[in-house]
This record gives C-alpha cells, sequence and structure tokens, in this order.
C-alpha cells in the first residue's frame, strides 16, 4: 500500500515539473512566438488542459492514499508486534569447554578414519563432557559404579554419512536429496575405532537414507555385527565378561524409521543388538511441524513396537524427547502413556536448544526442578526401566553410563527383594 502511495506522489512531482517549465517559457516568449505556438499547438493546449485535470485528481487520490497507509502502517504497528523474541539462555545450560587429553585423543580418531559423530554434527553441547570421560556436574559415583567403568569416554558414531535425506526443523545435519554413496570400509573403521578407543559400550546412530533402496538397514547390520565380531577380552576397559570368558561389547543403535518398513526394521533389530533406540523427538500435535513431512508420531511408535515383537526379549528399547517446543504437560504424560503401550523401557527428556536462526525457536527453557519431576514421573509413575532428564540430556548422552546405572539400580532392588 506504501508503494502505491509513493508511485502517485513521484507521478504529481513530475507533472507539477512540466508545468511550471511550460508556464514560464510560454510567459517569456515573444508576441510572434505566442502566435505560433496558438496556431501550431492547439492539440497540445488541449492535451495539457486535460493533463491539468488529471493532476488534480491525482492529487486529490494521493492525500486520500497517504491517509489511509498512514493509517494501515499504524495499525500493522499496533496488531503485529514481533512474534518471537529471543529468550536468553539460562546459566544452568552452560556446558564445559572441551579441553581435556581424552577428547582430543577421540576427535583425532574420528578425523583419521575419516568417520562422522552426531556429537560434532548435531553440534552437542556435551562433546567436551562426553568426550573427556566426565560425569554430570554435581554427580558422585559410588564405588560399586567405579568399578563398572562408570565415568569413561562416550561418543556417538554417526554411520552412512553426514548428510541426511530429511530436513527436520530441529536438526543441525546437513541435508541433500542425493548424498554421497556409502562407504563399503565404514564397518571396519568403526570397529577400529572402538578399539583405539577402548570401549565397552558404543552408540551407533546415522542419517536417514530415503535414496537407498534399503534406506540403510543392511549397512547398519554390517556394522553392528562387525563390532559384535570383536567381542573378545581386546575390547573395552570393564572386566565385564560374558560366561566364555570374552569381554561384553554393548551396541546401541539409534536408527531413522526407515519408513515404518517392517523387514528393514527387523534386519537392524536382529543384528545382535542390545539396545534399539528411535527417537519419536516430540509430542503428536507438534510432531508435523518440528519434524520432516515424512516422519510420523504414530509411524515412531510402531517402529518401537515391531521392535519388541522381533528382537531378543534382553533387548531394550529406547526412546527420547525435546522439550521446550511448546508442548503441555498433559501432551507429555500423553507420550509417555503411548510409549509405555509399546513396551518402551528407556525415555531420555532433554533442552532443545535452537541450532541456527533457520531452526525451530525455543518456546521455553525448561527447569532442572521440572526436568526431575519428569523423570520421577516417568520411573515411578509410568514405570519405564529408566529415564535420564535434565536440560543437557540427549539421546545417547553418557549412554553406557545409564545403562550400566540403571543395572545397579536394578541390582539394588533384587538385593532388597531376598533380604
Amino acid at each position: 500500500m506504501m508503494t502505491n502511495a509513493l508511485l502517485h506522489l513521484q507521478r504529481q512531482r513530475v507533472f507539477s515539473t512540466q508545468h511550471n517549465v511550460l508556464h514560464r517559457l510560454f510567459s517569456s516568449a515573444s508576441p510572434e512566438v505566442h502566435v505560433a505556438l496558438h496556431k501550431n499547438s492547439t492539440d497540445e493546449t488541449q492535451q495539457f488542459s486535460r493533463l491539468e485535470r488529471l493532476r488534480d485528481q491525482l492529487s486529490q487520490d494521493a492525500s486520500t492514499l497517504d491517509e489511509f497507509a498512514a493509517s494501515d502502517a499504524s495499525q500493522r504497528r499496533k496488531a503485529a508486534p514481533r512474534s518471537s523474541k529471543i529468550i536468553p539462555k539460562p546459566k544452568w545450560l552452560k556446558a564445559a569447554p572441551a579441553t581435556s587429553p581424552k577428547y582430543h585423543e577421540l576427535r583425532n580418531t574420528v578425523r583419521e578414519l575419516g568417520l562422522a559423530t552426531v556429537c560434532e554434527e548435531a553440534r552437542c553441547p556435551n562433546i567436551g563432557d562426553c568426550w573427556g570421560g566426565g560425569t554430570q556436574k554435581g554427580a558422585e559415583l559410588s564405588e560399586e559404579e567405579k568399578a563398572l567403568g562408570i565415568g569413561t569416554a562416550t561418543a556417538t558414531i554417526m554411520i552412512m554419512g553426514d548428510t541426511c535425506t530429511r530436513g527436520c526443523r530441529f536438526c543441525s545435519v546437513k541435508t541433500s536429496r542425493a548424498p554421497p554413496p556409502l562407504d563399503a570400509d565404514e564397518p571396519k573403521k568403526v570397529a577400529e575405532a572402538v578399539t583405539k578407543w577402548g570401549l565397552d559400550y558404543v552408540v551407533l546412530t546415522s542419517v536417514d537414507r530415503d535414496d537407498l533402496d534399503d534406506q540403510g538397514a543392511g549397512h547398519f547390520r554390517r556394522v553392528v555385527q562387525k563390532l559384535k565380531e570383536l567381542n573378545t577380552g581386546e575390547i573395552g576397559s570393564s572386566d565385564a565378561k560374558d560366561a566364555d570368558g570374552k569381554k561384553k561389547l554393548i551396541v546401541e543403535a539409534l536408527t531413522p524409521d526407515f519408513r515404518g518398513d517392517k523387514d528393514l526394521i527387523s534386519l537392524v533389530a536382529t543384528s545382535g543388538l542390545d539396545v534399539y533406540a528411535h527417537n519419536i523427538e516430540t509430542v503428536e500435535r507438534l510432531t508435523p511441524r518440528v519434524r520432516d513431512r515424512r516422519a510420523g508420531y504414530t509411524q515412531s511408535l510402531d517402529v518401537l513396537s515391531h521392535v519388541k515383537s522381533v528382537a531378543s526379549t534382553a533387548m531394550l528399547t529406547k526412546t527420547s524427547i525435546m522439550l521446550g517446543l511448546g508442548e503441555t504437560d498433559d501432551e507429555i504424560r500423553t507420550a509417555l502413556k503411548d510409549l509405555r503401550s509399546v513396551d518402551v523401557d528407556v525415555v531420555t527428556f532433554g533442552q532443545y536448544l535452537q541450532p541456527t536462526k533457520k531452526h525451530l525457536p525455543v518456546k521455553e527453557y525448561v527447569t532442572p526442578e521440572k526436568f526431575e519431576e519428569w523423570r520421577v514421573c516417568a520411573e515411578e509413575e509410568f514405570r519405564f526401566k529408566y529415564c535420564a532428564s535434565g536440560p543437557l540430556v540427549r539421546s545417547s548422552y553418557k549412554a553406557g553410563e545409564f545403562f550400566l546405572k540403571n543395572m545397579v539400580r536394578e541390582r539394588r532392588e533384587m538385593e532388597k527383594e531376598v533380604a
């Protein structure tokens, strides 16, 4: 509307300038010139008269338009204040810098082998803590937990490349319709990295690969099986071993939804995993806004349900929910109920953090006290085997430690029952 008003004003100025020039020229001319002009310019004079009338009309219209535009702009300023202001991060979201020798060791190995980690690609705030082998802020380890190797470094290896075929509005991983081809040597490289790091708990995750016929399920299976082949005394730093004396390597996989294809889900679920993780990410109402259109709340529940029907009874299923996207308490409780209805064992809660200005804004910074309430709710009311809940908790954050801590708790409960 303002553009139209400015256009009318410009035209008015042009017409006024033309008229003034002609008027001065006509007034200063000699009588002979007046006669010549009168004889030879009858049409021009008539046209000029019409131009005068048009100019007057435009002048009136411009005034009306100016008033309307000014009124409209004022209305818009009052009716449409900034819809989203940036909420400053609270002090509890400050993560420790990555400086430890263990962090640099893991980072160098990742570079040397050409691997990707979700820790780096997703800009995880815990990278210094996890890779450095630290413990949660304020947490004290018991002697039993120390004996189990809690406090060791944890890294989540992202297989199938660093480029995703989907574009979820919360995720900073690169996207493309045609990512680079898979690395056939990746299973070997991942196993080599785990050996070098001395891990006894490894977390695998991946980008979505909708461009592949099997969406990467076969590759996922090969990586898991290669890791399980190295289930020997050379892997890991814990003393926990199987009955045959071999080291027990625990493998967790955080997988895509494979578009709900049950055959592909089964391919990964029966590969020898110990923990099958698939994230619902958010509550049902927000799913279409937060996740890629090819993902779905019900589809993710179906993935977790199918895993339970085909995998070993000893395998745990796990999911994660981000808070701070505008969800309500009732919606979170409904999500927990839905997850338990498909027998999910472990759930994690973490604060959503906006990666860049292009991603969804944070609606709320949930307090540590509220996160603790959700942990109690999940474990005591909904009876999840374990819940990790905190502002900086991520799906695979200290996964091995959480898993082992849960084992410690269950053992203590069993001892109480026996006593």
